[in-house]
Formats: C-alpha cells, sequence, structure tokens
C-alpha cells in the first residue's frame, strides 16, 4: 500500500519510547512508525526537521459552552484554540451549557447543535446530578465517556450530588463499565468558610484562596474514593491541585480500588501569589495554592503517580473577569487554557524539571484515552490507530499574546507567558487542521466519538 503522507526525520515520541524517525500515514490511520530517516513512498512527504512527533494531545476536560452559551466560547472557536494547542480530541463537560447534558434527550439537543463545529474529534461527558441516576444507562448507551459530578455547588443549572447519589451513581458505572468524574471539594466546609470571610467584608483575591483550602479538597478525596472502595465502582477525580489527595489515590489502587486523578497544567504553572497578581483571569476552582504545594503536586506528577493532565478548559465573556478586578467574589471561575495547555507542561516540566517526553505523552494522550474508553483509535500510534498528530518545535521560545487566542474572548492567565516549545502543526486523522498559526481545515470535519470500551 502506497501511504498517503510520511512525517520524516522526526524525533518519534510515545508513552515508552523516543526514537528519531517517521510516522507513516494511510487513510487516515498509522500504517507504521519507521527508525531512522529511511525513504518511504507516499503521495505527500514532510521533512519535520528533528522536530518532536507526538500522538495528539487527548483533553479529557473543557467546557466550550454550547448550547445556549455558545457565546463564551462555543465549538468553532474552543476546538480552533485545542487545534492550535495540538489537541486532537477533546472531551466536553455537561454542565456550563444550556442545557446540561443530563439525559438522552438533552444530550442528543448537544449533539444535533454542534454536529458542524469542530475542527477536532470530541466525545461527550454525561452529568450526574441530583437526582438522575434513572437516566445513566441511557446517556451510556448514547456513547458518554463518563458521568461528571459536582460534591460542591456549581450553579443553579446543575445540582451537586450528595453522598446518596455518589453511592448509586458509582454502583451504575461499575454496572455499565463507564466511570464517575467528581469535582471533590466539600460543599459544606467551603460554605462556611465563604460565609465568614466575606461576612467579615473581604473581596480581595486571598479571600477567594482561604474560602477553599486545601483540606476541604482532601476530605472530598478521601470520602469518594471510599464509595468507590466501597461499591466497587470506577472513579476519577478531577483537577487535583494537592500532592495528599494523588498519595491517597495511590493508596486506594495499592487497596484495589478503581480510581484514578487528574490535575491541570495551571496548577503546576501558576501559584497563589500569581493569582494575586493576575487577578481574575487566574480565578478557578479549586484555586490555585501555594507554591510548596505546586512542586509537591509537580513531585508526584515526576513520579508517574498522576493518571490524567487535562485543561479544564472554561472561558466566559471579559466583563465576568473584569467585574471581580475589585471584589474576587464577582468573578467568573475558570481558566482559558487548551491552547496554552502543551507549551505550559513543556516549559516547566520537560525543560524545566526533566519530565521525559514519554511520560507527557502517557498523561496527555494515551491514559485519557484509555480511561474514557477510546483507546487504542486514540492517543496512540498502533498501527490502525487513528492518525492524529502534533508536531511541536521543543527548542522554540515564544510569548503568548491575547492576538494569538483562537478562544472566543482573547484572554487568558497565560497572557505574557514565555513558553519553550511551540506547535507547529496539529493532524487530525491524517489531514492537517491547524499549521503555523493558522487552521487549516473547514468547522465540521471533527467527528463525534463514543466510548467503545468498557473501564474493567
Amino acid at each position: 500500500m502506497k501511504a498517503d503522507l510520511y512525517l520524516k526525520n522526526g524525533l518519534v515520541v510515545t508513552e515508552e519510547t523516543t526514537f528519531h524517525g517517521g510516522v507513516v500515514i494511510a487513510d487516515g490511520k498509522i500504517i507504521e512508525l519507521v527508525a531512522g530517516n529511511n525513504d518511504i513512498a507516499a503521495q505527500e512527504i514532510i521533512d519535520v526537521q528533528r522536530k518532536a512527533i507526538l500522538p495528539g494531545i487527548v483533553d479529557d476536560h473543557v467546557h466550550f459552552n454550547e448550547p445556549g452559551r455558545e457565546h463564551w466560547e462555543g465549538y468553532q472557536a474552543g476546538s480552533m484554540a485545542a487545534a492550535a494547542g495540538g489537541v486532537t480530541t477533546f472531551m466536553e463537560m455537561p454542565l456550563n451549557a444550556t442545557p446540561p447534558s443530563i439525559d438522552r434527550e438533552k444530550l442528543l439537543h448537544k449533539r444535533e447543535a454542534v454536529k458542524n463545529q469542530s475542527v477536532v474529534d470530541y466525545a461527550h461527558w454525561g452529568g450526574l446530578v441530583d437526582n438522575n441516576l434513572v437516566e445513566l444507562e441511557g446517556l451510556h448507551e448514547e456513547g458518554v465517556i463518563a458521568f461528571k459530578g459536582f460534591m460542591s455547588e456549581s450553579g443553579v443549572d446543575f445540582k451537586r450530588i450528595n453522598d446518596d447519589v455518589l453511592y448509586g451513581g458509582l454502583v451504575k458505572s461499575r454496572e455499565l463499565g463507564n466511570v464517575v468524574g467528581v469535582h471533590a471539594e466539600s460543599e459544606y466546609v467551603t460554605r462556611f468558610l465563604a460565609e465568614e470571610i466575606q461576612g467579615n467584608g473581604r473581596t480581595d483575591r486571598r479571600a477567594w484562596s482561604e474560602s477553599r483550602p486545601p483540606f476541604a479538597e482532601l476530605e472530598a478525596d478521601k470520602r469518594a474514593i471510599y464509595w468507590a472502595k466501597v461499591t466497587g465502582g470506577n472513579l476519577h477525580i478531577v483537577h487535583t491541585t494537592i500532592a495528599e489527595g494523588i498519595h491517597a489515590v495511590a493508596k486506594a489502587k495499592q487497596e484495589g480500588v478503581n480510581v484514578t486523578v487528574e490535575t491541570c497544567p495551571h496548577y503546576l504553572f501558576f501559584d497563589n501569589d500569581d493569582f494575586v497578581r493576575i487577578g481574575p483571569a487566574a480565578k478557578c476552582a479549586p484555586p490555585l495554592r501555594e507554591r510548596e504545594e505546586v512542586e509537591k503536586l509537580w513531585a508526584c506528577v515526576l513520579a508517574g503517580m498522576v493518571d490524567t493532565i487535562a485543561s479544564d478548559h472554561s472561558p466566559c465573556p471579559t466583563t465576568d473577569k473584569v467585574r471581580g478586578n475589585d471584589n474576587i467574589w464577582q468573578a467568573w471561575g475558570g481558566i482559558t487554557g487548551v491552547q496554552a495547555m502543551l507549551p505550559a507542561m513543556l516549559t516547566e516540566g520537560v525543560h524545566k524539571r526533566g519530565m521525559s517526553l514519554s511520560l507527557l505523552v502517557k498523561l496527555m494522550s494515551a491514559n485519557p484515552a484509555r480511561i474514557f474508553g477510546l483507546y487504542p483509535q486514540k492517543g496512540s500510534f498502533l498501527p490502525g490507530s487513528d492518525a492524529d498528530i502534533t508536531i511541536v518545535d521543543l527548542d522554540k521560545s515564544w510569548t503568548l499574546i491575547a492576538e494569538d487566542l483562537f478562544s472566543r474572548h482573547q484572554q487568558s492567565a497565560y497572557v505574557g507567558y514565555t513558553f519553550k516549545g511551540q506547535v507547529e502543526r496539529t493532524i487530525v486523522r491524517g489531514n492537517t487542521v491547524f499549521e503555523d498559526g493558522k487552521i487549516t481545515i473547514q468547522p465540521g470535519y471533527g467527528q463525534l466519538l463514543k466510548r467503545t470500551t468498557s473501564k474493567p
């Protein structure tokens, strides 16, 4: 078979190894990996000039707000930002859209609204709210990759879950072979602290961080892990910010609990002092932590204790950020991060701390695809996998400016930072969707993905 595309003379990276060579593609699939600088017959040959060739990034945690809030982001802008960041597959959360995807009908409504919007491939989370346990089987049958629940308040249209629904959701996850993902913060402690701090008249930025302390996160981590152990269910803890949470997951794994854990680039790139300086653009929940905690979290990442790294991209209109300049409680909490996530990890992880490229690929491509039922179609360079590829100039230093952002609202905590490592080309199913700063494919190219494998 004559190949359609041969990417030659690169640093090929898999989750197991790196080597000088290339990638051969036909009909949108990986055909083989080639060691060395061999000549291969192909319709198109691209010499990548020793740049890194990575499996496309699989971001398992984004909020693109469509339908109903597409003026916040939308699939077209969000997927373009993803492509520019080397992301070839994203998995979108069920909330911050109207209506949220908490039953089959609402999920299908979303899919109809977004079907012609994305430039990269995508999958959907379903929602676990109080009380929609009866809806989970229908969502699963439609191929959602997981069910998302909040242990603390998330908004009026997406009700948080108490332990009864968390327990029931985990039971269903075991029965269906799916996963429950939780936002783990103690509702009662964070509410108490917020009311106390606001009652004292504080509107400063540190007030936000103090209202959501590490111990409120750890308590919820351990409670969710306990219910996963009791039920035999499948648990994924999203956006973990603290090393103690990672260690709690590691201990549970040793005891046979089916639990995985995610952290995000912004918890590894910024600290609480950065939040105080940057302001509302860096507000998120859980909040950014003190530098000592950031370094402890890095130690867990480098030790291979974290399962996935995802952006938790959660943009909003500029007005919803700047209104918190003088009163941090008024700002929307979410970081615009999908476009900067890979450069941030290359800068702080690979270059600054010696993180291996193979570990990066494991955490940002292979593991997300595995956990959420898309492997080996996604996140892999195995023969027959989708030819989803990110080509990176590892040595390129550059500074992010607002005008570079493809997000609808060109604001981000990452603006103004200098990175080492730049995405040059993003390929989805054998076709280039982003190259040299430009989107090169029409919206609607991205395809819907559904969970195809069960979590054991």
